[in-house]
């Protein structure tokens, strides 16, 4: 009896000092397991959301304003300037996909986002150089008001100027995909208590980046509106190093996914092996699929998914025959993992056209606002960047109200832990975004009507409107409550949804988006100016009191209707992964008992 007692205390003490330890696959930078108590959590968050906070001010410190510098210092034309603006953040957008790719496959979170780090420091000293040594920007305009008589930028000038920001872009794809995900690793899926703060994360990440956006689009905007670029870009150099040093201080508190294998190279094995396979018939029964012995799976980090029925015909890459190869024989959870990414990928297009409108606001939306009134008394005026700041406070007031009142209410109804699905929440950040171009639509056939009055018979001389910037706020508003719902969604949504092995790759998934949207803006505000100047009447001139870009406006209202319609659909046939662990199943669970309680009191 005493010796039972004793192999039940010890087996009882055994999974106590298991249960102490990470089950999610985490380890520390040498590979070894990591104690829950000692790391992660959002003591190891606290060093990576002030990076982010950091990262945040200088990246918007630099495309805040950046419409303006190209206007005013490169004098360039509105067209132009729109198109080198959208397309910097298309490539800024499209790039995280290669740095996930090499951090997933190659060198970890970690090491790829460390030294990617390093290079937005160097870019950004770069950065500071072009705006600060006259030789390499050109002389002011000898008429700055009318806009005539500049001399235009030499191909040094644009050459150092533009290399900076494109090496900004390099930076950024190893940043990017790899900071949130990291931060969301934090979390340890098969502890519920973790679960319930993973679910809160993507608020707060967002919540502390729009803080950061913040500053930038107020403060550092003004100072380089009216101290000079040469401070306003040096600031956030030294913020970078700051945020490099913060982050490298936490690194004992991190917990890391050591590097799993290509992404591209599981994705495509399993297409080419469902190709070759293509005459043999599916088995009925799953079980007589190829999949790897479970001792592989018994190891930290590697998850088994059984064989699901949706996307049928890549199954075939797992059927057992002869011959078998790496291109032509794939496990079960190969076909599962490249289902999990392949299903993504309807729900990622519908969000193109949203993040077009998102790069909208960056360039017309500011442009707009320096036709308009911008003083406040007889010594202050606001800078036009600065109105982005309505969009950030706007969000962040939104994503305090939905984490804090809005969840806890809705959850009582849905027994869901987030309150709604990740793709409702998108669905209404999408409405949100309709109706963003529809007031401004409203807003701008309203300036244009004064702008009539007041030109008269001068209709191509662009003169401020007796009209108060803060006309333009109610479009700036309604943008920040529609990014509180779109891009918390799409992030939380493309981190959830992808293989516990592919996490950056997923989460590269909704950067690749917002470059593909800015992509889209390039390419739709160059065509609409195409086809509407070989019909005689321009919607989009550089002066934009002869423009309309009301019907612009429009125009985009009605592509954001069409493309939520085409959501709908998609949504309602997208089918959720299954979860790692029985944690989120707890959690609702936990819900519905504290409704019966409730009920029974």
């Amino acid at each position: 009896m005493q010796t039972l007692l004793m192999t039940v205390t010890t087996t009882t003490h055994q999974e106590s000092v298991i249960d102490n330890y990470t089950q999610d696959g985490t380890v520390d930078l040498k590979g070894r397991p990591l104690l829950r108590s000692k790391t992660g959590s959002w003591k190891a968050c606290f060093f990576i959301i002030v990076y982010e906070l950091l990262e945040r001010i200088v990246f918007q410190g630099v495309s805040a304003n950046l419409f303006i510098y190209l206007t005013t210092k490169l004098h360039q034309g509105i067209v132009t300037a729109s198109n080198n603006v959208t397309n910097w953040n298309g490539a800024i957008w499209i790039m995280p996909i290669f740095g996930a790719y090499i951090a997933d496959a190659h060198l970890g979170r970690y090491r790829t986002f460390l030294i990617s780090s390093f290079i937005w420091f160097t870019a950004m000293s770069l950065l500071t150089l072009a705006v600060s040594v006259p030789s390499l920007k050109p002389p002011p305009c000898l008429q700055p008001i009318t806009k005539q008589n500049c001399k235009q930028a030499s191909k040094l000038q644009l050459a150092v100027f533009f290399g900076s920001l494109y090496l900004l872009v390099i930076a950024s794809g190893g940043t990017k995909p790899n900071i949130s995900t990291m931060g969301a690793d934090q979390f340890d899926d098969f502890y519920p208590k973790e679960k319930a703060q993973k679910l809160s994360f993507f608020n707060w990440w967002f919540f502390t980046a729009f803080s950061g956006i913040l500053f930038a689009s107020t403060i550092l905007v003004y100072i380089q509106d009216n101290v000079g670029w040469s401070l306003g870009y040096g600031i956030p150099t030294i913020g970078i190093g700051v945020a490099i040093i913060i982050f490298v201080v936490g690194t004992p508190f991190y917990r890391h996914r050591p590097p799993s294998g290509s992404p591209f190279t599981t994705i495509a094995n399993v297409i080419v092996g469902a190709a070759w396979n293509w005459r043999l018939p599916i088995p009925n029964d799953p079980n007589q699929l190829y999949e790897l012995e479970i001792q592989h799976y018994s190891k930290p980090g590697n998850f088994k998914i059984d064989s699901t029925p949706s996307l049928r015909f890549l199954n075939k890459a797992a059927i057992r025959r002869d011959s078998g190869g790496p291109w032509r024989l794939c496990s079960v959870t190969e076909v599962e993992e490249t289902k999990q990414m392949l299903r993504m990928i309807p729900i990622l297009i519908c969000t193109f056209i949203p993040h077009t409108i998102t790069a909208q606001t960056h360039t017309l939306f500011i442009k707009q606002g320096t036709t308009l009134d911008r003083s406040i008394g007889s010594h202050f005026k606001v800078p036009p960047a600065s109105l982005y700041a309505f969009v950030t406070i706007s969000l962040l007031l939104s994503i305090l109200i939905y984490d804090r009142i809005f969840v806890k209410i809705v959850r009582r109804v849905t027994k869901n832990p987030r309150g709604i699905t990740m793709l409702q929440r998108m669905g209404i950040g999408m409405i949100c975004h309709v109706l963003v171009m529809v007031v401004a639509s409203r807003v701008e056939k309203h300036r244009l009507d004064v702008a009539a009055r007041e030109n008269g018979s001068s209709p191509q001389e662009q003169k401020v409107l007796p009209l108060t910037i803060f006309t333009l706020l109610p479009q700036f508003i309604l943008t920040g409550v529609a990014d509180s719902f779109l891009q918390v969604a799409v992030q939380e949504f493309f981190y959830d949804q992808a293989p516990e092995n592919m996490k950056s790759f997923g989460t590269s998934y909704a950067m690749t988006s917002l470059g593909i949207g800015n992509f889209l803006s390039s390419l739709i505000v160059s065509k609409v100016s195409e086809i509407t100047k070989r019909q005689g009447k321009e919607w989009i001139l550089n002066n934009l009191n002869a423009s309309h870009l009301d019907y612009f406006y429009l125009l985009l209202a009605v592509m954001s209707a069409v493309n939520f319609f085409l959501f709908l659909i998609i949504s309602k046939l997208y089918l959720y992964k299954a979860e790692v662990s029985d944690s989120i199943n707890l959690l609702t669970e936990e819900l519905k008992k504290k409704k019966s309680m409730a009920t029974n009191s």
